[in-house]
């Protein structure tokens, strides 16, 4: 842990997306928040945030970077990360309706479809029961979502909708369609802070 004892030190990669939307999220749920672009910022934090954004746009802008195969490193040697819409999509293992050359980060043995869930003007918002979330179900915003086609044995599907699995973890790697740092409610950010400080421990 780094700064004060029991608050962990959390980036948000922050090359597209909603980047301040995770960073205030994450002050809400008692962690220290600092956006990450490069190798020597990514070697600073105890977990990760990969917001939403444009998938294959993200993977290219961290290979420019420089942070894409250093990420990969850290997540193999147990680096939490959440990764939320498009941040699902970079922790897959497959991705399908992707292009060629998309690369992904990793991290769970997951199959996930871009777009499943419709183009920018079909989307919403729905109740969603997460296991290990209280309190009830948490506001799902789906924009472009994707959803998980399939899972291997290693992941523990979270929650689901419409019959597909929209929150999975494997390991220290979290994962959801849809948006929770645009509802307010910080529940799903405070369960990855709880995350990290475990991996800490």
């Amino acid at each position: 842990m780094s700064a004060t004892r029991g608050t962990p030190t959390i980036g948000v990669l922050a090359l597209q997306g909603d980047v301040r939307e995770h960073l205030v999220a994450l002050a809400a749920a008692d962690a220290l928040a600092r956006p990450v672009r490069r190798p020597e910022e990514l070697a600073e934090v105890d977990g990760l945030v990969i917001p939403g954004g444009e998938s294959t746009t993200m993977s290219k802008l961290a290979t420019v970077f420089g942070v894409l195969g250093p990420l990969r490193e850290r997540v193999r040697a147990g680096l939490p990360v959440y990764g939320t819409c498009a941040g699902m999509i970079m922790v897959a293992e497959k991705i399908l309706d992707g292009r060629d050359d998309q690369e992904t980060v990793g991290g769970v043995d997951m199959t996930v479809r871009r777009n499943a869930f419709g183009r920018q003007n079909e989307s919403f918002e729905a109740a969603i029961d997460v296991a290990g979330i209280d309190g009830g179900p948490v506001e799902g915003v789906f924009i472009r979502a994707p959803w998980v086609e399939s899972v291997g044995a290693g992941v523990e599907v979270l929650a689901d909708y419409g019959g597909h699995a929209v929150a999975v973890r494997q390991g220290n790697v979290l994962a959801t369609s849809f948006h929770p740092e645009l509802t307010g409610d910080h529940r799903v950010h405070g369960l990855f802070v709880e995350m990290v400080r475990d991996a800490a421990a």
